[in-house]
């Protein structure tokens, strides 16, 4: 017998002991009642192999059908007896997962042993880590559930349906590609909302400010300033400035992604101002967090929830893709009339309100041949108004301590930047 035979029953051996295992451990924890464990486990896997295995040399796949249809005809009459003697713990995942053991048996044998262990071993994992998915599951709402539907339709359904082609005179707007960067900033939002939901507004200033940079550094600015008014606790206002300069902080990194995704040769010129006024940003957060140690101040108890909605709709998509397409109009005129005193002009504009609009426009741009210290100097120019903009909402909301701590930080941001696109 061939040894890439004997490598293949080996396998399947091992498919079915491992899911076994698991299985067994589950028996002897929480269902002692169950007909299924270790040596059912390897028995099926063995089953699936040597059927197909008897099936290919036979020339004929109804061998593997008829041990798959007996395998599925045992595990019925198991759950049928099962839910019989204890029906208040009725459930069907150890009959799916035998199926699957026998399935993946068959797959060793009929030539994909190496997809066959990885199946198994996402198979084990998907029955082991039970807790922690129901867990997970449990902190989504049934809005955050529609909003993945509706990224999902976005993404699998909208998408392939529009042109691939500019439709304009400026020969600059592209509906796929436009819809393409919405997504995109769409599924980076939400990342960030689901750690937000999964830390919790309670797990640390630093943190939150860290997972709801990625969703809305904006929102995370204007929630922990008009907490700090409202509250007027000046023990907590370090903390305070931390979480909200690392949010600022998160910014630039996000920003970084978006153009390497775009036009990632942008990339190595953007690093250097983007790197200095993130580190200006994260020196001051530093700054804060030793100085909270100092003064001992709890961080339980002055956090502030930060009032973040699930980033996707398609209302919001469809607005920031109008947006995104006005920003590029806008620097397709600015570059054919005002050269590039005109694109920063739109760029500052622009970053006001919203960085990631101008971003990708000024990425397209670069990879469209255009200037790219231009393309720079615009996204730093962004950034920087952005982070102006932020420094005002704390500046109108929150208490003077606060503002004594956010300006100091913001001037040494711009300063870096500003340095930085000196030696562009």
């Amino acid at each position: 017998m061939e040894w890439v035979t004997l490598r293949d029953f080996a396998i399947a051996l091992l498919i079915g002991a491992l899911v076994g295992a698991e299985r067994e451990n589950h028996k002897r924890a929480e269902d002692p009642a169950s007909n299924s464990g270790l040596r059912t486990f390897i028995l099926f896997a063995m089953a699936g192999a040597v059927s197909a295995w008897i099936g290919a040399r036979m020339g004929s796949p109804w061998l593997f059908v008829a041990t798959l249809a007996v395998a599925g005809g045992t595990q019925i009459a198991s759950y049928v007896m099962h839910g019989r003697q204890r029906p208040q713990s009725m459930g069907m995942t150890t009959e799916a997962a035998v199926l699957c053991v026998c399935l993946l048996g068959g797959m060793t044998t009929l030539g994909y042993p190496e997809l066959a262990v990885g199946l198994g071993i996402v198979t084990t994992a998907i029955l082991a880590y039970k807790d922690p998915m129901h867990s997970w599951v449990s902190r989504l709402g049934r809005d955050d559930i529609y909003a993945g539907l509706r990224l999902l339709f976005a993404s699998f359904i909208v998408l392939p349906l529009l042109p691939n082609r500019t439709v304009d005179p400026w020969n600059t707007l592209n509906p796929y590609k436009l819809w393409l960067l919405v997504i995109l900033i769409s599924a980076l939002s939400l990342i960030g909302y689901i750690a937000v939901r999964w830390l919790g507004p309670g797990r640390g200033t630093a943190l939150t400010g860290l997972a709801g940079g990625l969703v809305s550094s904006t929102a995370v600015t204007l929630s922990f300033a008009r907490g700090d008014r409202e509250s007027d606790q000046p023990a907590a206002r370090d903390l305070l400035a931390l979480g909200i300069l690392i949010a600022w902080g998160m910014m630039f990194p996000r920003v970084m992604v978006e153009v390497a995704v775009v036009y990632p040769p942008l990339l190595s010129r953007l690093a250097s101002p983007f790197l200095a006024m993130g580190l200006a940003a994260l020196g001051a957060a530093a700054f804060f967090y030793r100085r909270s140690l100092r003064s001992r101040a709890g961080d339980r108890g002055h956090m502030q929830d930060v009032a973040l909605k699930n980033p996707f709709s398609l209302t919001r998509a469809v607005s920031f893709g109008l947006v995104f397409a006005l920003v590029l109009v806008a620097v397709s005129i600015a570059e054919e009339r005002f050269s590039s005193r005109g694109l920063y002009l739109v760029a500052f504009l622009a970053g006001l309100t919203d960085v990631d609009a101008i971003t990708l426009s000024m990425a397209d741009f670069a990879r469209s041949g255009g200037a790219e210290n231009t393309a720079v100097a615009a996204i730093t120019l962004a950034a920087l108004a952005n982070t102006f903009a932020k420094c005002g909402f704390v500046l109108l909301f929150s208490s003077r301590g606060l503002k004594k701590r956010i300006l100091p930080a913001t001037l040494a941001i711009a300063l870096a930047g500003g340095a930085a696109l000196r030696f562009l």
